[in-house]
């Protein structure tokens, strides 16, 4: 038998105002835009915001249904929306903010299994690594220089 170690490395700011100029600002949209989610049955509501190779910024929040698999997670709304609309650009960074209507988070919150697939699918078919930056409704943010660190072992074409 052999062993597999895995390491990972993240940037921590303690707070909004220590992010650089303009992640304070994709944060601060992220953080406009997650007050827009549908989030009736969880209560959970998470805001997302891409900064794009073109200079676009292309936001999503996530949207729920009563059907709970037809929702949408924010991270999803907003990198499908940014492959509909600029399919050429290429993604370069995402912010991503939780909150819950229940309990004030201030633990970083990073993306679901699903919405790390999808950005997985993004970061290799564009051939560069996407900077995502995670935090809670308050508190630290961790910044991941790809989504490789947070799903190391990852399914992509190359398999099938």
């Amino acid at each position: 038998m052999k062993q597999i170690a895995i390491t990972t490395q993240f940037s921590v700011y303690d707070a909004v105002s220590e992010l650089p100029a303009e992640i304070k600002d994709l944060m601060e949209q992220a953080v406009a835009v997650r007050k827009n989610a549908y989030a009736p049955y969880s209560n959970f509501r998470v805001g997302t915001a891409l900064l794009l190779d073109n200079g676009k910024i292309v936001l999503g929040s996530n949207q729920e249904n009563a059907a709970y698999p037809s929702g949408l997670c924010a991270e999803r709304v907003a990198i499908y929306h940014a492959g509909a609309v600029y399919p050429d650009a290429k993604i370069l960074k995402m912010a991503i903010t939780a909150a819950s209507d229940a309990n004030q988070t201030s633990a970083p919150i990073p993306p679901c299994g699903s919405c790390r697939q999808s950005i997985a699918e993004y970061e290799i078919r564009q051939e560069t690594p996407i900077e995502i930056y995670f935090m809670g409704e308050i508190g630290a943010i961790y910044k991941s220089d790809s989504l490789k660190n947070l799903l190391p072992f990852m399914f992509d074409k190359k398999f099938l």
